[in-house]
């Protein structure tokens, strides 16, 4: 049987209740359970207990273990020069969305008429706002995010029939998830047309027939094919005679200039489509969700369908997206429209404070990225320091990611708000220090 000897180490070990009687663990309770807090003072108190701590510290490591807030999510300062970067969660929110989410994170009329007592359509204001932003489409609705727009529509429109759609289309949206694959576990059988480089009006004339529900066209934004090509816009399909559903991706409503090549929903309402996909956290600059634009009736069959109710939204989604639409311009438009001047400035002045840390400004190019444009090159101008401290920044709080191009890092400063300059400069002080 196994005794302690009078000198075993473990008996000096503070108690639990004495090291969780501690003001600062006590103040932790406001932000985190007690369990959270439990299980940190354990794990000090196991350190030790193999002698790789002083017993006398175990307060003071538990308090400084401690996490700083209850999810394990950070807060990261975007300097990679991706403006929707998906590893990052795409479109950061504005501070109206922020407010709009605080608001309603308490019981809320998200389903409630507070004139009359009575219940009401759920989400009716941001449907509201988002039929205003799109007058094109005689009908909207909202889901949790763009793929399942898609498989919303394709179920119940084309569950047990054909969607013909272009090979030079069926694209892969990321992750190994491929769009063959997510229509046909619908239950809908696909007729692609056409060969990966080209298809004509005549292929999708000549795949129609009595079991066809709808024609898809798909824009593939993450990748460009050039050369010997040709593909069939949205206004030809629409004289087919047949429901067009176009999955313009993006969420970009209305033309933009500077994205040229980027389709919107507007346009492609207005040349036909029946219904038009997208998401909701891309350009348009708001929270993940997926869009319906389109008729009424088709709009009206979706919303009625037992599969809208496993793919709806919830009360914060609707708050945000609300809030994106009504508010102010999206931090994303933002960081699309900056002015290159003005970025030049701000990463000479940045790379003068950081003379110390060999922090030099540099010319720099930003992508859209969020699997959208491509091609599209955004000039921009980044502060460049030793890639010694990528690791460092990441390991910071909150966390910078910049990105590593040809033995330099590079901190763009077009997705970095000015408001954030003084976190980043702090930051990049407090790598030095660590790798000192």
């Amino acid at each position: 049987m196994r005794t302690e000897q009078p000198n075993d180490r473990r008996r000096g070990v503070p108690r639990t209740d004495e090291v969780l009687a501690d003001p600062r663990l006590v103040a932790a309770a406001s932000t985190l359970s007690r369990v959270t807090v439990k299980n940190v003072v354990a794990m000090v108190q196991e350190r030790a207990r193999r002698g790789e701590i002083p017993m006398e510290a175990v307060a003071d490591i538990a308090a400084a273990s401690l996490p700083r807030r209850a999810t394990t999510l950070r807060p990261v300062i975007n300097a990679t020069g991706v403006i929707l970067h998906t590893n990052l969660g795409r479109a950061p929110l504005s501070s109206t969305v922020a407010d709009a989410l605080l608001a309603v994170a308490g019981n809320t009329d998200v389903e409630f008429d507070l004139a009359t007592g009575e219940r009401a359509r759920r989400g009716r204001g941001t449907l509201d706002a988002l039929a205003a932003a799109a007058p094109a489409a005689e009908s909207v609705h909202v889901v949790n995010n763009g793929a399942a727009a898609l498989v919303l529509a394709a179920t119940a429109l084309a569950s047990g029939r054909e969607i013909v759609v272009s090979r030079g289309e069926l694209i892969e949206i990321g992750d190994g998830f491929r769009l063959p694959d997510l229509l046909q576990a619908t239950g809908a059988r696909l007729r692609e047309v056409g060969t990966t480089n080209r298809t004509a009006l005549a292929d999708y004339q000549a795949a129609i027939g009595p079991a066809t529900a709808f024609v898809l066209k798909v824009h593939p934004s993450n990748f460009v094919v050039r050369g010997f090509t040709s593909t069939v816009a949205t206004h030809e399909l629409a004289r087919l005679g047949i429901p067009v559903v176009v999955d313009i991706g993006s969420g970009l409503l209305a033309r933009e200039p500077l994205l040229p090549d980027e389709p919107d929903a507007t346009s492609a309402l207005r040349d036909g489509a029946a219904l038009v996909t997208a998401s909701g956290d891309k350009l348009l600059g708001g929270p993940q969700a997926g869009l319906l634009l389109g008729s009424a009736d088709i709009v009206d069959r979706l919303r009625r369908h037992p599969l809208a109710r496993a793919l709806r939204v919830d009360k914060l989604t609707l708050a945000a997206l609300e809030a994106t639409l009504r508010g102010p311009e999206p931090p994303i438009w933002q960081a699309l429209h900056a002015d290159t001047r003005e970025l030049r400035s701000r990463a000479r002045a940045l790379a003068e404070k950081l003379n110390a840390q060999g922090a030099e400004a540099v010319e720099t190019v930003s992508v859209v990225g969020g699997g959208g444009a491509p091609e599209v090159e955004l000039p921009s101008w980044a502060v460049a320091l030793d890639p010694g401290f990528a690791a460092a920044l990441r390991c910071n709080e909150p966390s910078v990611v910049g990105r590593v191009e040809r033995g330099r890092l590079l901190l763009d400063l077009r997705c970095v708000p000015v408001e954030l300059e003084d976190a980043l400069h702090s930051a990049v002080l407090a790598a030095s220090a660590r790798k000192e």
